[in-house]
């Protein structure tokens, strides 16, 4: 979520603090994900990984950025999340 934040703001601003940041939370994002995938499921890992990213990504971007803010919007993120969960429960 940090790294999809910073490209964020680096897109804004075009700053090189925020695209080295951005380049070091993908790297630790992915370095963890490299953990967690050996004592979990590729296909549970993975999904986990990309619904925390897609779903907090979108929720930090609306609070810092003013991205547009929708019931619908909430909702697909809930469902993100949902989905998620039930994965790693089936």
């Amino acid at each position: 979520m940090s790294g999809v934040t910073f490209l964020g703001y680096y897109t804004n601003k075009k700053t090189k603090w925020a695209i080295i940041a951005m380049i070091v939370s993908f790297v630790l994002s992915l370095g963890f994900l490299d953990i967690s995938l050996q004592t979990i499921p590729m296909s549970i890992g993975y999904s986990i990984w990309t619904g925390i990213g897609a779903a907090g990504g979108a929720i930090l971007n609306m609070w810092l950025f003013n991205e547009p803010r929708s019931w619908t919007r909430g909702l697909l993120i809930f469902l993100i999340i949902f989905a998620v969960v039930g994965l790693k429960f089936s």
